[in-house]
């Protein structure tokens, strides 16, 4: 089964404290030239490892704050494993509200049919940010009663390694707004295991088709492996809107968007009067243009 990635390049602009993100032509400043993707995204991948068995021994901090080994998720029932971090400004969230919607519209069951696992990638997290989003995308999802299929963990960096390193998730440290490395550069991927905990299916970006879920599900349930997808990764990276040159073609376009939206409804409305006015007053006869010139 192959379903195709999302070709997105999601990336949040990173603004001094004070500053709008989107600045004013006047405001904007031209960096250098660089077509090429920032050199810090070749670490940052989805190396797609159909069949890789996980390590199940891991052990890892679920949301209620218990030591459990992820062999304690599998034998039974298949599982969707996504790899985030809690506290992401724009990127985790959209991947885990996607995930969401389209379980929303599969008829299998969290908990029953399947369970989703969710690590963070993030070693300072901890429980009380795993309990917190695992109460928000519970109550996103409308089921409480499936709040044991839903397991929000954290972990150690050895613990995380091992797992992403298994998975072929590539990552980088990188600084935040306040020069910390408290943020990451990371591309977006779900991920469907089976119940022997070997890696069935990858899907790439923050939508996915609930039918794509349902089946690999189906699959992964008979221990069926699938077929690798199109490798086109969305990636969460934040960089200075004064020094890269994205940030002021995406400006650009968006006001040159709006300005042809504006020149498109004028020009439709002026057609619209016109016919308007054509309708409403017929052409005069000949007589009547003589009296009027008299």
């Amino acid at each position: 089964m192959a379903a195709a990635g999302a070709l997105v390049l999601c990336m949040a602009l990173s603004a001094p404290s004070g500053m709008a993100q989107v600045a004013s032509y006047g405001d904007k400043q031209m960096g250098p030239v660089n077509d090429k993707p920032p050199s810090l995204l070749n670490a940052v991948r989805i190396e797609q490892r159909l069949n890789q068995q996980l390590p199940l021994n891991l052990t890892f901090t679920d949301d209620a704050g218990k030591q459990v080994q992820l062999s304690s998720y599998f034998g039974k029932r298949p599982a969707i494993l996504a790899l985030v971090y809690y506290q992401c400004p724009m990127l985790c969230s959209e991947e885990l509200n996607g995930l969401t919607g389209a379980l929303q519209m599969v008829n299998f069951v969290p908990g029953k049919d399947f369970n989703v696992i969710v690590v963070s990638i993030d070693p300072s997290e901890g429980t009380d940010l795993a309990a917190a989003k695992k109460r928000s995308y519970l109550k996103r999802y409308g089921k409480p009663e499936t709040a044991n299929g839903w397991h929000f963990m954290t972990g150690t960096q050895p613990n995380i390694d091992a797992l992403t390193k298994a998975v072929g998730f590539g990552y980088v440290k990188i600084p935040g707004p306040d020069g910390k490395l408290t943020q990451f550069a990371h591309a977006s991927s779900i991920q469907i295991v089976t119940p022997e905990g070997k890696l069935a299916q990858y899907y790439m970006g923050v939508e996915y088709s609930p039918k794509d879920l349902l089946l690999g599900l189906d699959e992964a349930s008979s221990n069926r492996i699938g077929s690798p997808v199109d490798n086109i990764l969305t990636y969460c990276y934040h960089y200075d809107p004064q020094t890269n040159k994205h940030s002021l073609i995406v400006a650009r376009v968006v006001q040159l968007g709006g300005l042809l939206t504006v020149f498109m409804l004028g020009g439709f409305m002026l057609v619209m009067f016109r016919r308007d006015y054509r309708h409403d007053d017929p052409p005069a006869t000949g007589k009547k243009d003589e009296r009027i010139k008299e």
